[in-house]
């Protein structure tokens, strides 16, 4: 198998709960971060600063929750497929 079907088998498996809900937060730092650096008018540059290390930390989050596996429900799914 090679490593981009493996990446991709992973990104489209199911994701645990947990890592869910920090793929939620990492959107909004993201989120927050992009809307800090297109902001209108004169922004001061520490905070410029800190909006792009929060758009690069929250993209960073958001890619490995998402290739994060729940193991059990990817178990479950193959067993329901194979009878």
């Amino acid at each position: 198998m090679g490593i981009f079907s493996e990446i991709k088998q992973r990104a489209l498996a199911p994701t645990p709960p947990f890592f869910k809900k920090l793929k939620r937060i990492g959107l909004v730092v993201a989120a927050v971060g992009t809307a800090v650096l297109t902001a209108p008018g004169s922004v001061p540059a520490a905070l410029l600063l800190w909006a792009g290390h929060a758009v690069t930390a929250g993209t960073i989050l958001v890619t490995i929750t998402q290739l994060t596996v729940d193991e059990n429900q990817l178990e479950e799914e193959d067993a329901s497929l194979t009878y």
